[in-house]
């Protein structure tokens, strides 16, 4: 047996006046998931319980079999061991977006005007996070460069006491004074913060991307606080050899620690110009190679849900049907072995909002030796009206491997 898991970040939605009252979903056009849902188990399964912040962090493992109210230390360790970073037991780690501030002459003036610095690129990031390391690096916070926007900051002899860190793709367009870190314990990240817009804001590598029309990477934002991350390994867990393949270090984190094997795929951005192909070749390589199990996950949907990019979300939808789901079912149905699909998001991330909700979000699971009720296509409401509704998120993959 062969289980794909094709994750779909932040695909679920509410219907949307511009997509003809459909959500981003229905309304893409996805001839690969609607002729698999036709013979599969559908239903809705909450991911993230409540009480849980609706994080790809959490939902990212609850799907992947991990019960996060056990096994969960934060977002930026799994982050963290993915860049490659030995966490020691008294270190924390914090999430170092690269984000865009409006220029009011006080930090604490300043909003948000993007929270990913229009997808900066991950060498130009390169450049501007080791000026940070050089300029801010001592003996207690060290700054390591990681994908895009995404970069890391391990705060030696830390504490998780530290207030509310706010995610910035949160309060895009909002002030910052009502979210900047307040908390005693706090104030040298809030420093580091300040600073680094005093050193980034005239930074060549910003220069140039004004002069481009991109906006400039002018802050760091700090948030999404933990300490070194442990798993039980996935094989031992599910008796399955696993490959995990993401653009992203927190999904790279996740498999490292889950002793998967982690597959790095050119050309991965995290957004809708991703290179699609070259994931589908990778599962597909991944199997021809012995792998049991193979888990792609695309996070563009949930960047253009956060940016509210109503055409791109639904495109993303469209491109990952066509250019990986597609493929690499077609690859397994040519091997006249059986094999299993569990389509799915990890969490909704409406267009309406910018963020992450808890909802209960669509499922299904096909199995090419075995036909289920199914549904007519695959939307939010087609797996809400079977009625079948999975309420702890952590035991769908037991389920997907040995029971469904």
């Amino acid at each position: 047996m062969k289980y794909l898991v094709v994750l779909f970040d932040g695909m679920a939605d509410y219907p949307i006046e511009e997509l003809d009252g459909k959500t981003p979903l229905a309304y893409a056009d996805t001839p690969a998931m609607d002729k698999l849902v036709k013979t599969s188990t559908v239903g809705l399964i909450k991911t993230v319980a409540d009480g849980l912040k609706p994080g790809s962090d959490v939902a990212n493992l609850s799907v992947l079999g991990y019960d996060p109210a056990e096994c969960y230390t934060g977002r930026s360790p799994l982050e963290a061991g993915s860049i490659g970073i030995d966490m020691k037991d008294t270190d924390v780690s914090f999430r170092c977006n690269l984000v865009t501030l409006s220029d009011e002459e006080e930090y604490a003036d300043k909003t948000i005007l993007d929270y990913c610095a229009d997808d900066i690129s991950t060498e130009e990031a390169k450049v501007l996070v080791e000026y940070l390391a050089e300029k801010l690096n001592d003996n207690e916070f060290t700054f390591y460069s990681g994908v895009s926007y995404r970069h890391c900051l391990i705060w030696d002899k830390g504490t998780l006491d530290v207030g509310t860190l706010t995610p910035p793709h949160d309060i895009t367009g909002k002030p910052i004074k009502e979210y900047v870190p307040t908390h005693t314990n706090a104030q040298k990240l809030y420093s580091l913060m300040k600073k680094s817009y005093d050193l980034l804001k005239d930074h060549p590598v910003n220069k140039k991307r004004e002069e481009r029309g991109l906006r400039p990477a002018n802050s760091i934002w700090l948030w999404g606080e933990g300490v070194r991350a442990n798993l039980v390994n996935f094989k031992e867990k599910f008796g399955v050899k696993a490959s995990m393949i993401s653009a992203v270090d927190l999904l790279k984190g996740i498999g490292k620690f889950s002793g998967m094997n982690v597959v790095e795929v050119d050309g991965v951005t995290g957004y809708i110009d991703t290179n699609f192909e070259g994931k589908a070749d990778a599962a597909i390589k991944e199997f021809k190679n012995g792998q049991d199990f193979v888990y792609i996950h695309v996070e563009a949907p949930d960047e253009c849900g956060h940016r509210h990019e109503i055409d791109n979300k639904q495109k993303a939808i469209s491109i990952i049907d066509k250019k990986i789901l597609g493929p690499v079912t077609d690859y397994l149905a040519s091997t006249g072995e059986r094999f299993k699909v569990l389509v799915t998001p990890d969490h909704a991330t409406p267009l309406s909002l910018r963020t992450h909700t808890n909802d209960p979000i669509p499922f299904f699971i096909y199995d090419s030796g075995k036909a289920a009720n199914g549904a007519d296509t695959f939307s939010e409401a087609s797996a809400k009206e079977t009625g079948l509704f999975i309420e702890t998120g952590h035991t769908l993959m037991n389920k997907f491997i040995n029971e469904l």
